[in-house]
């Protein structure tokens, strides 16, 4: 064999050798993953049945969906129970300032200092109602795995129920619907947020609720929010409170297009709409943020589900405009369009035919957003503005804890010369390119692995991989789960959903020292509450959230 034959045999083996190593090792890393996340679900599965009500019934057959006034009924207790806890003029789930809401907030001549019970009952109330609300959704969500065909009507119905009070609730968890009216306020008037922060309006009632944290930020969000923002802001006439109300509106309006999306989109796929439905615009994360919070996450997440509902049902073209949309509102909404271009040909289109396609992706989107550009006014000056949210620094992303975590034992060892910033700079560039190179995995191999199902993965890995975790952020690729997923990605989806909204949320800390220095009639009442919501049985309805066979293995009662 002659030696650049040879050479180049060897480096062809060498290459092949180098693939089998990476298959090796990620067959074992996806082994063990099965492994240890099979034990860890069925742990918490055998917990969950053993230490809370589901012991107390006995196996029953199925008998319909009658009950679904039951879980509607407790899941508005729940809603009710929050607004209640945020109702107090001291509570800590909410903005405290005058004229920021119609009920709530302290008078302008108020003094003194707040009482600690109230307090203490504001966090325990809303506490004890998020549990509820967890506790109800995740068993109706678990009844509608194991049973097809329930009631879409009935379903709306309860949504409207859960809804409801956070509707009317002050903003929770969160101040960046003061901070969206203000980007409204300048709009209107043609102060460019991608130029300039909140605060460039001065002494204006919208400055004084917006977070000094983003006081000088300029807006990343697209042209099309900025053009509806602004034109609420116009409607209201100029009226900041007016504002923040059309704009909750405006987010509420949006969570029922995910709940009419992700029924097309499942019955697209071949799915239950009613299980898509409670897991997508039931899902606490959607009720609690994206419509208590008020978070513009909910139109980019209503216009790409309805985009890749219609890409489902075979009109690419509707579709490319819909994730362009989304794409207008906030930017992560472009891998919808990727995937929309990429799988239009189905399987077996090759890479040059695929070319086509993306390249009229490319069009409807440059088009998209061209003309929302034209209708803000404000140029393309929001690209720049993508990572501005990293001068957050949140525990709750990993690649943002692992980078604070090394640039602290870093300092402890003596090594103060290297910054945290610089530390977070490589740990944060590192994930964004592992959840890059993951996206592109789940892309090239979309159509063998279900593509709107690797979608959904591939806006979850961004969010997780990313610089900050926002609870809202988690309902981007949820959404599309809730009509997608498969295997164990269901106890991911739930595990998400229910731990997700008690991220940053505050309040916690602030009860257990508040119990610990308060009088025992205080701490036996809120015991009693949490306790109880914790634990009462919620119905015999709950028995058909669990496998019949699991009911007979199972001991009855606690």
């Amino acid at each position: 064999m002659p030696e650049i034959e040879r050479r180049e045999y060897g480096g062809t083996v060498q290459g092949r050798s180098g693939v089998n190593r990476l298959r090796l090792l990620a067959n074992a890393v996806r082994r063990n993953y099965e492994r240890v996340a099979g034990r860890f679900e069925a742990g918490v599965q055998i917990l969950e049945h053993r230490y809370t009500p589901l012991g107390r019934f006995s196996p029953g057959p199925f008998e319909g969906w009658s009950f679904l006034w039951q879980p509607a009924l407790l899941g508005f207790v729940a809603a009710v129970l929050i607004v209640s806890g945020c109702s107090f003029t001291n509570s800590p789930f909410k903005l405290n300032m005058v004229n920021t809401w119609f009920f709530g907030e302290p008078s302008a001549n108020q003094s003194g200092t707040s009482s600690e019970t109230k307090y203490i009952l504001s966090v325990v109330l809303v506490y004890g109602g998020l549990l509820l609300l967890m506790r109800v959704w995740l068993r109706l969500a678990e009844v509608m795995k194991l049973h097809r065909g329930a009631s879409l009507k009935s379903l709306w119905w309860a949504l409207l129920l859960w809804a409801g009070p956070l509707i009317v609730a002050p903003p929770l968890f969160s101040r960046d619907v003061f901070s969206y009216a203000a980007q409204g306020e300048m709009t209107s008037h043609h102060i460019s947020p991608y130029l300039f922060g909140p605060f460039t309006l001065g002494s204006s009632p919208y400055v004084n609720p917006v977070d000094p944290l983003w006081g000088n930020t300029p807006a990343p969000y697209g042209p099309l929010f900025l053009f509806l923002d602004g034109t609420i802001d116009r409607i209201t006439r100029h009226n900041q409170l007016a504002t923040v109300v059309g704009l909750r509106l405006l987010e509420t309006f949006a969570v029922a297009l995910i709940g009419y999306g992700v029924v097309v989109l499942a019955r697209g796929l071949g799915r239950d709409p009613g299980e898509a439905f409670v897991l997508s615009a039931m899902n606490p994360i959607v009720l609690l943020t994206l419509i208590g919070g008020a978070h513009n996450d909910a139109i980019m997440a209503g216009l790409l589900v309805v985009g890749i509902a219609l890409a489902v049902q075979r009109h690419p073209y509707w579709a490319l405009l819909f994730c362009s949309l989304a794409t207008a509102i906030k930017a992560p909404a472009v891998v919808g369009l990727a995937y929309v271009a990429w799988t239009w040909l189905g399987p077996k289109a090759t890479l040059k035919q695929r070319l086509r396609p993306v390249l009229i992706g490319g069009a409807v989107a440059a088009a998209t957003l061209g003309v929302s550009t034209l209708l803000a006014g404000f140029g393309f000056g929001w690209v720049k503005n993508l990572l501005s949210n990293g001068t957050v620094r949140s525990w709750a992303a990993p690649a943002t804890a692992i980078g604070m975590a090394v640039g602290n034992l870093l300092h402890k060892v003596g090594l103060q010369s290297v910054a945290i910033t610089t530390v977070l700079s490589v740990t944060r560039t590192l994930g964004l390119v592992t959840a890059a190179g993951f996206a592109l995995w789940l892309l090239w191999h979309a159509e063998r692995r279900g593509w709107v199902r690797s979608l959904g993965l591939s806006l979850v890995l961004i969010v997780e991989l990313g610089p900050v975790v926002q609870p809202w952020y988690l309902a981007w690729g949820l959404v599309l789960l809730a009509a997608s997923y498969k295997g164990r990605e269901h106890f991911w989806l739930l595990a998400l959903s229910i731990t997700g909204p008690f991220i940053g949320i505050p309040g916690g800390r602030a009860l257990l020292d508040g119990l610990v220095h308060s009088n025992p009639l205080l701490i036996a009442t809120a015991v009693a509450i949490l306790g109880g919501l914790l634990l009462v049985p919620m119905g015999r309805w709950t028995q058909w959230s669990w496998p019949e066979k699991q009911f007979e293995m199972a001991p009855i009662g606690d």
